[in-house]
C-alpha cells in the first residue's frame, strides 16, 4: 500500500477509486441536502407563525436508506456499488425495472476522473488531497445549483474557511493572497449584483454566487479571480445564448451561475497559472 501511495500511477488509481465511492455519496448530498433545507425552512416558518410543529420521520444524509423513487424498494449495498451496479443492472431498478437516472453514474464517473487527474497532476501529498476535496465540493454545488438554483451555506461557507486553512502553508496561494481572494471574490459579485439591481430593478444573481466566488478566491488566491470571472462569464454567455436560440429558453427565465463559477474554478486550479501567463504575454 505504501508503494502505491508513492507511485504516481498507483496514487492516481487509488484516488480515482476513492472518488468513485465519494461520488456515490455526493449523489445523496445533491438529492437530500435541498430537501433538508426546505424542511428546515418550513419548520422555522411554522414556528414563527406560532403553529404546532408535527414530528416527522428523520431525514438526513444517512437516514433513511436509499430507495427506488418508483417502487420504494430499499437499495441493497450490492446494488449501490459506484458505476459497476449501474452497468450490471443495465440502468434499471432490480425490483421494478424502472429506469435509473444517468445522473447518478455521471456524478460518480466525474468524481472519479477528476480525483484521479488531481492525484496525477499534483502527485502524492497535501496539495492533491486538498485539490480532491475542492473538486468534490465543486461537483456537489454544481448539481445542486442546476437542480434548485441554490448554493447552500452549509457547503459554501465551510469551503471558504477550509480554503483559508489549506493556504496557511501556501498550498495553492500565499495566505495573504487567499484572504484577499476571499474578500475580493465576495465584493466583486456583490457590487455587480447591486449595480444590476439599481439599474434594472431586478436581481441578476443570488448571494450564494458571492460566497462561491469568495470560496474559490480563498482556495486559489486573488490572482485567479479575474481568470475565473472571465471564464465563467464566457461559458455562461455561450450556454445562455444557446439555450435561447436552440431551446427557446425564455430571456426572463433565470439560469444558475454557480455551475459556471465552479467549472471556471476547476480550470483555474489546474491550468490557471498557464492561462494567466499566456494572457499577460498577449497583452
Amino acid at each position: 500500500m505504501a508503494d502505491l501511495l508513492v507511485s504516481p500511477v498507483g496514487f492516481s488509481v487509488l484516488a480515482g477509486i476513492l472518488s468513485l465511492f465519494v461520488g456515490s455519496f455526493l449523489n445523496v448530498v445533491i438529492h437530500r441536502l435541498p430537501v433538508m433545507m426546505e424542511r428546515e425552512w418550513q419548520s422555522q416558518a411554522a414556528e414563527l407563525r406560532g403553529e404546532p410543529i408535527s414530528p416527522s420521520p428523520p431525514f438526513n444524509l444517512a437516514t433513511p436508506r436509499s430507495r427506488c423513487p418508483h417502487c420504494g424498494a430499499t437499495i441493497r449495498a450490492i446494488d449501490n456499488i459506484p458505476l459497476f451496479s449501474y452497468l450490471v443492472l443495465q440502468g434499471k431498478c432490480r425490483h421494478c425495472r424502472a429506469g435509473i437516472s444517468p445522473r447518478y453514474p455521471l456524478v460518480e464517473v466525474l468524481s472519479g476522473l477528476l480525483g484521479a487527474y488531481a492525484a496525477w497532476h499534483f502527485g502524492p501529498g497535501i496539495p492533491a488531497a486538498a485539490a480532491i476535496l475542492f473538486l468534490w465540493s465543486m461537483i456537489a454545488l454544481t448539481f445542486i445549483d442546476l437542480d434548485t438554483q441554490l448554493l447552500p451555506d452549509s457547503l459554501t461557507l465551510p469551503l471558504l474557511w477550509t480554503g483559508l486553512l489549506v493556504n496557511i502553508g501556501g498550498t495553492f496561494a500565499p495566505l495573504q493572497d487567499a484572504v484577499l481572494g476571499a474578500a475580493a471574490g465576495y465584493l466583486v459579485l456583490w457590487t455587480v449584483y447591486w449595480l444590476f439591481k439599481l439599474s434594472t430593478g431586478k436581481e441578476g444573481m443570488g448571494y450564494g454566487d458571492f460566497k462561491l466566488l469568495a470560496a474559490i478566491g480563498a482556495w486559489l488566491g486573488w490572482k485567479m479571480l479575474p481568470l475565473t470571472i472571465l471564464l465563467s462569464s464566457a461559458v455562461g454567455a455561450c450556454v445562455g445564448i444557446a439555450l435561447i436560440l436552440l431551446y427557446r429558453h425564455g430571456r426572463n427565465v433565470p439560469i444558475p451561475f454557480g455551475p459556471y463559477l465552479a467549472t471556471a474554478g476547476v480550470l483555474a486550479l489546474f491550468v490557471g497559472e498557464t492561462l494567466t501567463a499566456r494572457y499577460l504575454s498577449l497583452l
